[in-house]
């Protein structure tokens, strides 16, 4: 099977010269859960072939309602290598890097930033978000950040903004306020992918989610870095 085979929608959307560029860009996600997983998928099945993903987790049955590798099949196994075989599977000549770690304070000097063309960040934990993001935007990479999915059904509700502009979101407003107290600040604009409908309320000690928000939320963020190549 030729590589044109494959990708020859994509190249007749983006065009072949955007095509050669798709194919040589390199991006790094961390996490790939219900935003993460689908956004990786979404990239590579337009063409990208150098990803690095990021996520310490392993595959519970609560992910199947909305993660792109999570099925019973791969239940007990670490998400990304779960993740780089449904990639591989798509595309074998992909260069598909799965770390099976985490992005923190302890961590953050091992992943240098600065070697690749696109950051994603899909983190859940807030120390660790903000961490990513302070660090992301020293760099010249473009950087992306998905906020919070979770207790949301209106796909209609999903928007683009940039980071201090987003409204209506608890997640955001949680960095900002992080970022406030601590006087650290990013050092540059950024593009997050939101949602300003109301978290829907419900008595359960778990936050539950749905892949037709989370799957919106990462290939809202693919699509983002897509159109970076269009003609």
């Amino acid at each position: 099977m030729q590589y044109s085979d494959i990708f020859q929608r994509s190249a007749a959307v983006l065009g072949d010269k955007a095509m050669e560029r798709v194919k040589a860009a390199k991006v790094i996600i961390f996490g790939v859960g219900g935003v993460g997983s689908w956004c990786v998928e979404g990239l590579v099945r337009t063409g990208f072939e150098h990803i690095t993903m990021v996520d310490f987790d392993d595959v519970c049955p609560s992910n199947i309602n909305r993660q792109a590798m999570a099925t019973t099949i791969t239940v007990g196994e670490p998400k990304v290598f779960a993740m780089k075989e449904r990639l591989l599977q798509i595309n074998p000549d992909a260069d598909i890097i799965a770390i099976n770690g985490a992005y923190n304070e302890e961590t953050a000097a091992d992943f240098h930033l600065e070697d690749y063309d696109f950051i994603i960040d899909a983190i859940d934990s807030l120390k660790d978000k903000t961490r990513l993001i302070i660090n992301a935007c020293k760099t010249n990479a473009t950087f992306y950040s998905s906020m919070g999915a979770a207790m949301k059904t209106d796909p209609t509700k999903i928007h683009t903004a940039e980071f201090w502009k987003v409204q209506g979101c608890p997640l955001a407003r949680a960095l900002r306020n992080k970022m406030k107290a601590s006087g650290e600040y990013p050092e540059r604009k950024f593009t997050c992918v939101y949602s300003d409908e109301p978290p829907t309320v419900q008595d359960r000690a778990v936050k539950g989610s749905l892949v037709q928000i989370t799957a919106i939320f990462g290939l809202t963020i693919a699509a983002t870095i897509i159109n970076n190549y269009r003609i």
